[in-house]
């Protein structure tokens, strides 16, 4: 009787873990629509440039979910969600979400993306290895039969990285004055969702066409924005907060793995969602160069941003840098050098052929992390 009342207990704790993960995740992915919404319709009302709301306010926005998580567990938590939280979604924006654009579409690279912004991502993902592996200390070896690095991220690289974000983010403000207006709304046209008029028969073609109608003319409204913004904010928090605290239930209690790699598949999926849907969404409609630029741009902000935001907010202790994190900035650092290199090819491109070997790259990585989590070859 003892014995089936504790599968029982666990039964329902799997279960309601599961279900508040999902219900957390929801919350983050629309929680960051909403947010998107909000601020870029207010900033379009105080006549800021929609390239400008594109590199600043919808690239934090699509990124709120991995700062969301990071802050939170920086704070509250034991810090150790931060690094497979980043590196994770950096390694699915560009093997799983590029890699299925790439096989839906052919993905032009623009030439100043070719040679900047994807150096840049390159040069950030080694000097975000480079942080966490050597300059707050570290220690190797063996134990138990399995190899282990600690390593620890300090506080003031934090600084650094939200210093080289300003940076870049400067550059592109500088860039975006530089274009004529006719140039920046046919660049961000897709980036940032307009208010438009709503025919007779779509207002009669049922509820959902209906309430989104709605929601579309209610965002010309100020207060409506606000109140987007606002409750966008408390969702992507809230999610946050669900998510966290349930996928270390599960990883550490239920399961007994490590929760950073929990971190770096179940929770960076979650929190890479609104990429996914963008990216996958404008390689279908032919927009190749928010496919390209959304995850380039959010690579870039999950490094710089949301790490610099992360050590910042562990404070003395730093951010922990385990066997996992190393293995996952090895393969993020590799996989930002895929696409440069694929880009820099004959057809100047991503092709179908960079899509498959993407993602036949991240099959690798993901049997890779598995096997050896179960072999036991490190801990």
């Amino acid at each position: 009787m003892e014995f089936n009342l504790v599968l029982d207990n666990i039964g329902a704790t799997w279960v309601v873990n599961i279900l508040l993960l999902v219900i957390g995740f929801v919350l983050l992915v629309k929680g960051a629509d909403f947010f998107v919404d909000g601020a870029s319709g207010i900033a379009k009302k105080l006549k800021i440039s929609s390239f400008i709301i594109g590199v600043t306010v919808v690239a934090v926005g699509t990124s709120a979910p991995e700062l969301a998580v990071t802050v939170f567990d920086a704070v509250g938590g034991a810090g150790d969600v931060i690094i497979g939280n980043i590196l994770g979604s950096n390694v699915l924006n560009i093997l799983l979400i590029l890699g299925l654009s790439a096989v839906i579409c052919k993905l032009p690279v623009e030439k100043t993306t070719r040679w900047i912004d994807m150096p840049f991502l390159v040069f950030v993902s080694a000097l975000f290895l480079i942080f966490g592996m050597f300059v707050g200390g570290y220690s190797t070896g063996t134990e138990d039969g399995k190899f282990f690095f600690n390593g620890v991220m300090p506080w003031w690289c934090g600084l650094i990285l939200l210093l080289l974000y300003f940076a870049f983010m400067a550059y592109n403000i500088v860039l975006a004055r530089k274009q004529s207006k006719a140039q920046l709304e046919q660049a961000t046209a897709v980036s940032v969702s307009e208010p438009f008029a709503v025919s007779a028969e779509e207002e009669n073609a049922g509820f959902i066409k209906k309430l989104k109608a709605g929601y579309e003319s209610l965002q010309s409204k100020a207060w409506f924005l606000i109140a987007l913004v606002l409750v966008g904010l408390l969702m992507v928090v809230g999610g946050a907060t669900v998510v966290v605290s349930s996928a270390r239930t599960i990883a550490v209690e239920l399961i007994g793995i490590p929760t950073e790699i929990v971190a770096l598949t179940v929770v960076a999926f979650g929190t890479s969602l609104p990429e996914l849907i963008t990216s996958v969404s404008a390689a279908r409609k032919g927009d190749v160069g928010i496919a390209t630029g959304n995850i380039i741009g959010s690579n870039i902000a999950n490094i710089l941003l949301i790490g610099g935001v992360g050590a910042l907010c562990t404070g003395s202790k730093g951010i922990a840098f385990t066997m996992e994190g190393l293995v996952g900035g090895v393969v993020s650092l590799i996989a930002a050098a895929l696409i440069w290199g694929f880009s820099c090819g004959k057809t100047q491109s991503l092709g179908r052929l960079a899509g498959v070997i993407m993602l036949m790259c991240l099959v690798g990585y993901y049997t890779f992390l598995f096997v050896n989590l179960g072999v036991g070859i490190y801990r």
